[in-house]
């Protein structure tokens, strides 16, 4: 560890250090070539966390406005949390950020609502899977400040945010009348809940007669397929009691295609099935026109959010009981669709709008009603008035969020062709504000989109525009990450989207080209050739394969299909970029010795291995499969199995090369049923050491090296003394700190971590629906620089003449520079090969950069020259 004596650190960060600051015990042995202090002298870092620009990116099934507060909306995602948008800023803010590795199921919101009255409380009922998938009870979270904190009542049954029917609701609603009562519609026959003390205790409503028991698929051996919808959605007629009292008259519908609806009419104390109510098919939304005295529903014949062949939309009298069918008849390409989103214009409530649960082809359908559906007008039809052609009642924008092309060529629509961007699918959520009538909003399965101009929809020849809207929304599971030097910020793999190329993580790029991936799974870099990159994924014709770019991903050569492939695998990039090795799941490992225009089977690794590059010698690769490390020196040609340590045979297993050494390797992973932890390597992986201190560990990477330090920084996400977080290291392991806090932990992090090789302290962590999170250490900055009156100590670090130097032993006085005195330069590079610098110790091992070429001391040396005697302490490295 190397320290700044002059460093300045505020109450706040020094308070947080306490404890903070924990040893690695042997693992970070004699590592450092310079010293440090003892452990607990480095403060906890003070990070800055947020996301790489991708907006979106999955399904949104709830948008929920406020009705009291104007600019009070809430979005809610299956697998990404829940959103409030900040109007100031136009960005949605994350809500559930505290969520952590042992309740990451509450990372998925099955409903959410907001309280108009008390418009600071809101709700959510979380929870991730009601079947074997997830372990986990769900909980209904609540909150007086908009989210910003929360508490959370534990229910004795599963929640199913990521569940078929997820996009029906909102399954979550409080009493108009009397914000201290809720009801909740459970899954799985568990039937209505209420709470009648603003959300801290829940109970069954015993009187409510039907379950809901519908499956969309009760005979199959999935068991997702298998799960029951249970009790949909409440909405209470206000106008039935006075403010402060419960409402008396409410609906509440159920997956029962033969009974969808029941009504009570004293509070929800006894209940009876709603005369005429439609059947055959499973009630999605439901609207009350207070105004109006309808309650509006829209209909399909499957849960949804990706089926839904059929429906209807109806009107329902509250005082007459008449049920009136509204069904909008248009039908452009002839086949039916059922109806999801529902809203109604409470600035007019002769408005309605209803949208397609789903038509995958050519588009969905959103219609509009100003005469309470007697009339419906379409956003698109066809006519044929001198020819086929589209009559559209929209134009639409995807500049800032490119990658909604999904790989094709923007244009207009054209009759009887999927358009290029389409308006969606999948959508359950629309909504026109309460306060704005000029303000719709909808999501789909991969955005949210947003008309300000909704009302010139029903002038003569009017079109509105539609524009993304997603903003801070970020709800992608990514599963790979690398971090070049240079230009490129970050290069990522992905599930639906396929990964990205970001120069700036702030702009959302285009998504990967030439071949596009509908999902990827690894991604890698060159060590030592930043602008080499490789990934690996799925094609859009289900074939799984390899790409290699060596101009930064601008263009792409794409590897062939490999027989009896399942799966893309893992991808590797030999340190000077001239070879890939990628190891597709269930086929045959290939090499290419030309950056991807040939390809050939590997010897030696097992289908399905990871694999991964030193980041420095060129001619090593590595490979891991079920307890087995494997080696290759000769560009990933041959392996051959290598260790003589244990590692861990089953669960999460992901390693990395040390950049700037050779034959440095880390590991970490592991299952509860054996061992689990984190493991060096500094022979290539033949022997391994245990990194004491980490119970568990689940991912590791590497990226620019503390001002002073002769190592990269060290990341990991891990649980160490029993705490759970991200942490870092700085001097090669020695000692770790904790990066993130309680507040910001994202769920499961457990594909991959990856610090920036060009920015100190900054890391990025894969998340499993939040997107890429990345962090940079705010307290981060360049050492004091050096004063001749200031004493200094071993491993003090200063700047001096435009470079760091850190201090050997106890100095003052004395100015740095001086080929054999008390001060060492150390220069950190990207790539982490150090460069050779007169003054600086190195020992046996050492990488450095010399007159264009790689050195390896053979051992110690200081002020020798690499290149000057053949037998000194230098070898170059081929």
């Amino acid at each position: 560890m190397v320290r700044w004596r002059s460093r300045t650190w505020t109450t706040a960060v020094a308070a947080a250090a306490a404890g903070a600051v924990v040893a690695a015990g042997s693992a970070g042995a004699a590592v450092a070539s310079v010293a440090g202090p003892p452990a607990g002298d480095e403060p906890a870092p003070a990070y800055d966390w947020s996301n790489v620009a991708i907006s979106g990116g999955g399904y949104v099934p709830g948008i929920v406005y406020n009705p009291t507060e104007a600019g009070l909306v809430y979005a809610r995602t299956d697998i990404g949390g829940a959103y409030r948008l900040d109007r100031a800023t136009d960005r949605w803010v994350p809500l559930l950020d505290h969520v952590g590795w042992d309740d990451w199921n509450r990372l998925g919101v099955l409903s959410l609502a907001t309280d108009p009255v008390e418009t600071s409380r809101v709700y959510a009922a979380v929870g991730m899977y009601t079947n074997e998938w997830d372990p986990n009870d769900g909980a209904i979270l609540r909150s007086a400040d908009y989210g910003e904190t929360w508490e959370a009542t534990d229910l004795p049954f599963k929640v199913g945010g990521n569940m078929p029917g997820r996009g029906i609701g909102e399954r979550l609603q409080i009493d108009p009348n009397d914000g201290d009562v809720l009801y909740f519609g459970a899954e799985e026959g568990q039937g209505l809940w209420r709470s009648t003390d603003a959300g801290v205790t829940f109970e069954q409503v015993r009187s409510f007669p039907n379950v809901g028991d519908f499956a969309p698929d009760p005979d199959s051996d999935n068991s997702y397929l298998r799960s029951e919808l249970g009790v949909l959605w409440t909405a209470f007629d206000a106008a039935s009691s006075q403010p402060g009292t419960a409402t008396s008259t409410i609906f509440t519908a159920v997956a029962d295609t033969d009974h969808i609806l029941y009504r009570s009419d004293d509070a929800g104390a006894t209940w009876s099935e709603v005369p005429g109510a439609p059947t055959g098919f499973l009630p999605q939304r439901g609207v009350i026109d207070d105004a109006g005295r309808f309650l509006y529903l829209s209909t399909t014949n499957t849960s949804g959010p990706y089926d839904g062949s059929d429906g209807e939309v109806w009107r329902y009298g509250l005082d007459d009981g008449t049920w009136t069918d509204i069904t909008p008849t248009q039908r452009p390409v002839g086949g039916d669709f059922g109806f999801g989103g529902l809203t109604i214009d409470r600035s007019d409530p002769d408005t309605i709008m209803v949208a397609t649960q789903i038509q995958w082809w050519p588009d969905i359908l959103i219609f509009r009603s100003t005469d309470r559906g007697d009339t419906w007008s379409p956003i698109w039809d066809y006519s044929y008035d001198g020819g086929a052609h589209v009559v559209r009642k929209y134009e639409q924008s995807i500049d800032g969020v490119p990658w909604l092309a999904f790989g094709k060529e923007v244009g207009d629509p054209v009759p009887w062709v999927e358009p290029t961007p389409k308006l969606g699918w999948m959508v359950s959520a629309l909504e026109i504000d309460p306060h704005d009538p000029d303000e719709l909003m909808y999501g789909t399965g991969a955005t949210i989109y947003r008309a300000e101009d909704l009302t010139a929809w029903d002038e003569p020849d009017g079109v509105i525009h539609l524009a993304p809207a997603a903003d801070g929304i970020e709800e992608t599971a990514i599963q790979d990450l690398v971090a070049p030097a240079g230009d490129v910020d970050l290069v990522s793999a992905m599930y639906d989207l396929g990964g990205f190329v970001h120069d700036d993580l702030a702009v959302v790029p285009n998504s990967f080209r030439g071949p596009y991936f509908g999902g990827a799974v690894s991604v890698d870099a060159a060590g030592l050739a930043s602008d080499v990159i490789a990934r690996a994924g799925t094609d859009g014709a289900g074939v799984h394969r390899a790409a290699v770019s060596t101009d930064s991903g601008v263009t792409w050569t794409a590897s062939p299909a490999v027989d009896g492939a399942t799966g893309a695998g893992t991808v590797a990039v030999t340190a000077d970029g001239t070879g890939a090795i990628w190891a597709p799941a269930g086929g045959a490992p290939q090499v290419s010795a030309d950056a991807g225009a040939g390809w050939t089977p590997v010897v030696g690794l097992p289908a399905g291995a990871r694999v991964e590059a030193d980041r420095t010698d060129a001619r090593t690769v590595y490979g891991f499969a079920a307890g087995t490390f494997y080696r290759s020196t000769n560009g990933g040609a041959t392996f051959a199995a290598v260790n003589d340590t244990a590692l861990p045979a089953e669960g999460n297993a992901r390693f990395a090369a040390m950049p700037g050494r050779i034959g440095e390797l880390w590991f970490a992973g592991g299952s509860d049923d054996g061992a689990y932890g984190m493991w060096r390597s500094t022979d290539g992986g033949r022997s391994w050491s245990t990194v004491s201190g980490f119970d568990e560990a689940d991912t590791i990477g590497f990226g620019k090296a503390a001002p002073g330090s002769t190592r990269p920084a060290i990341y990991t996400a891990a649980e160490r003394d029993g705490i759970r977080g991200v942490y870092r290291s700085t001097d090669g392991g020695a000692t770790w700190v904790r990066a993130n806090d309680d507040e910001h932990q994202w769920g499961s992090l457990h594909a991959d971590i990856e610090g920036d090789p060009d920015v100190f302290g900054r890391v990025y962590l894969a998340t499993n629906g939040r997107g890429i999170v990345v962090g940079d250490d705010v307290a981060a900055s360049a050492p004091p620089a050096w004063s001749a009156s200031t004493t200094y100590h071993e491993g003090d670090v200063v700047g001096f003449g435009g470079s760091t130097w850190v201090a050997s032993w106890w100095t003052r006085g004395d100015a740095p520079g001086a080929a054999r005195g008390s001060w060492q330069e150390v220069v950190a590079t990207a790539d982490g090969v150090a460069r050779w610098t007169a003054t600086r110790i190195f020992l046996a091992g050492d990488v450095v950069r010399h007159d264009g070429e790689l050195w390896r001391a053979k051992w110690w040396t200081r002020g020798d020259a690499p290149g000057t005697g053949k037998k000194g302490p230098w070898e170059r490295i081929a």
